[in-house]
């Protein structure tokens, strides 16, 4: 069977489906949809990881094998399902070129980023000269990623005032609203004067500044981490820098 019948399609609603190879039962690609867009894949041409894989296991002689996840959801519960499934199963094992819409929102979280999202309490006062630094274009919400990530994804590259940016004392790494570190400001420098973790990271243009530091002290830590910042930008607000603090 390669398609749902209109009947069909009207009880299933939105679904999110799973593709496996039935080789060795390991799934290999997750997605979403509505009427018979589980069996597109089957047509798709092209040079992608998953055509090659559905042509490997048909040159095997079988099929892949298509499995409905959960059916008669609305479109904001499938992203979530599919999102919980892609993190399930592992990014880095599926043949999905992208994560899916709504695995920044939906997919796997810690406790401190549950609580980050749901329950941070604003800051309502800056003790210490500091920058603000928003990280949404630089840093992917994932657990899979760690303090070495989130500190570059802090640190670079950024279009400062080097006048003010000298003044603050912190950095807090701010991601959907929220505070995730804070950082102690050492020396900022040109942009691509120190390494990254990642090798082939685009340090911009040479009249950007990144920074080096170390973590902020305990203490300061506990004033702003997993703190809402949200309040203190304007709608629309694009600028990813912002000083505040004494003497900002």
């Amino acid at each position: 069977m390669e398609q749902f019948s209109p009947f069909e399609s009207e009880a299933l609603g939105y679904y999110v489906y799973v593709y496996t190879d039935p080789r060795n039962d390991q799934p290999f690609y997750i997605g979403k949809g509505t009427g018979n867009r589980a069996f597109a894949h089957l047509k798709d041409s092209g040079d992608s990881s998953k055509v090659a894989r559905i042509a490997e296991i048909r040159t095997a002689g079988v099929a892949p094998r298509i499995e409905v996840l959960a059916f008669g959801l609305d479109e904001t519960t499938a992203f979530k399902v599919e999102a919980a499934a892609i993190d399930l199963i592992g990014f880095e094992n599926l043949t999905n070129r992208v994560v899916g819409r709504g695995a920044k929102k939906f997919g796997r979280m810690s406790i401190d980023e549950v609580h980050g999202k749901l329950f941070s309490e604003p800051v309502t006062q800056f003790e210490h000269p500091c920058v603000l630094i928003k990280i949404n274009h630089t840093y992917s919400d994932t657990t899979k990623l760690g303090a070495i990530e989130l500190y570059d994804a802090t640190r670079g590259t950024w279009k400062v005032s080097l006048a003010s940016a000298t003044k603050a004392q912190y950095a807090l790494a701010v991601f959907g609203g929220t505070v995730r570190e804070v950082y102690e400001i050492a020396e900022w420098l040109p942009a691509g004067s120190t390494m990254y973790a990642d090798p082939e990271r685009d340090v911009g243009a040479a009249t950007r500044y990144e920074f080096v530091g170390r973590l902020a002290p305990v203490a300061v830590r506990k004033l702003y981490r997993w703190k809402s910042v949200a309040h203190m930008y304007k709608p629309g607000a694009a600028n990813p820098i912002m000083y505040v603090g004494p003497a900002a």
